[in-house]
């Protein structure tokens, strides 16, 4: 039997939700109501466990289509997602002290941003590595086609943000699974050009939407209809993206691991690395028609497949293998979900409160790191009892190192 509530929408689809024991805020209910009505929305529309709302589309959405895009449900952070690796290493191969380590990784992998995000940004490389513009090469024909075709598209620093981390929610994390195994997991996605890219087609999309219809509840929720050429435009600017989110995490991995190497004895890695979006938009496939399915929020669950569902910094992380849930449209959630917002979460936690809940991870114990704090997020626990019909545990992970932008 599903775990999940089922919702009726007045002029509109149903709304499936996997929020058993989890927060279910007002607000998100709002929106995914006005989502819900949209008139080209399948079947209905599912709603994971770490649900919160968003700007239009609410986090922890999945949206399945017929003949639309909302660009707005995809979001500004395209392709954003998760990679783990595990390690031959042992918690005993670790060093006592882990402080050099993450100075070490902090080096190796731009983070944060400054002098708002220009030259001397410290989130952005000052001298790019050889193996970023060898990945740079590979990327830069599909972003001129992108720019020929919708050059307000363009960001300035594409090729200096490629390997790069990014501020907010993004991290690096060393982490021991149940077993003491040692892995490298990380989160970040399409970093400024992902940005402009997604804020670009969703200022179109209301553009092209006020002119049809000027009742729309939320002009978040403007849409790009199939068939036209910037529909086309999108569709191939969002996958590009993606690439360039997918390929940023691979870039980053790699010079962690090479970190990671410098305070350890010799390791490879071992199993298979799960390198997942969770905030995109794919073709596929459900309950026998095909339809474009938007993740915001959401990781792709079929039977059989892996995902990655982190925790606070200061929580349990996941690696999970899917059991295609069909009326999850085969998705789980992304993370354990904010419940708050960072401007609560800064006014409501000390510093003393950061430091007593990180206790025992090698991280950033200041001020700026409060909205991060892992009392702003839901209780992971809860939100994994809230989809054991969507997942099956295959790895429990703990961080003892966090680096964060």
């Amino acid at each position: 039997m599903s775990q999940s509530l089922v919702l009726p929408v007045e002029g509109g689809v149903p709304i499936h939700a996997w929020v058993e024991g989890v927060e279910f805020e007002h607000h998100a209910r709002a929106q995914l109501q006005n989502v819900a009505r949209l008139p080209f929305v399948f079947r209905h529309v599912a709603v994971m466990p770490d649900v919160h709302a968003g700007i239009g589309a609410t986090v922890g959405t999945v949206l399945a289509t017929l003949g639309a895009i909302v660009p707005a449900a995809v979001g500004v952070d395209i392709g954003c997602g998760m990679m783990a690796v595990q390690t031959t290493l042992n918690a005993k191969d670790l060093p006592d002290g882990l402080g050099k380590v993450r100075h070490t990784i902090e080096a190796a992998v731009p983070h944060g941003r400054s002098h708002n995000g220009g030259k001397h940004d410290a989130g952005a490389w000052n001298e790019v590595p050889d193996t970023v513009e060898a990945a740079w090469a590979e990327l830069y024909p599909g972003y001129r086609a992108v720019l020929a075709k919708n050059p307000r598209s363009s960001h300035p620093r594409p090729l200096e943000q490629l390997g790069t981390l990014g501020g907010g929610n993004h991290f690096v994390e060393v982490c021991l699974d149940e077993a003491g195994g040692v892995w490298v997991m990380l989160h970040s996605g399409s970093r400024g050009v992902g940005n402009s890219v997604g804020s670009y087609f969703i200022d179109m999309a209301r553009e092209k939407i006020i002119r049809r219809q000027k009742d729309l509840p939320d002009m978040n929720l403007a849409w790009l209809e199939e068939g036209s050429p910037l529909f086309d435009e999108y569709v191939e600017a969002v996958g590009w993206a993606q690439e360039y989110a997918r390929v940023n995490r691979v870039l980053m991995m790699n010079h962690t691991l090479r970190a990671l190497r410098k305070h350890t004895k010799r390791f490879e890695v071992i199993d298979e690395a799960v390198n997942c979006h969770h905030n995109y938009v794919a073709r596929e496939t459900h309950f026998g028609q095909s339809v474009l399915v938007t993740r915001k929020g959401a990781v792709r669950a079929g039977l059989g497949e892996l995902g990655i569902i982190p925790g606070s910094m200061g929580a349990k992380s996941f690696i999970v293998r899917g059991k295609g849930e069909a009326e999850a449209f085969c998705s789980c959630s992304h993370g354990a979900g904010r419940a708050m917002s960072r401007t609560d979460a800064k006014g409501r936690f000390t510093l003393a409160d950061h430091r007593k809940a990180t206790e025992g991870v090698e991280c950033r114990k200041d001020k700026d790191v409060i909205d991060e704090t892992p009392g702003a997020y839901k209780s992971i626990d809860a939100v994994m009892a809230a989809q054991t019909d969507l997942v099956e545990i295959v790895h429990t992970l703990k961080q003892v190192l966090c680096v964060k932008g």
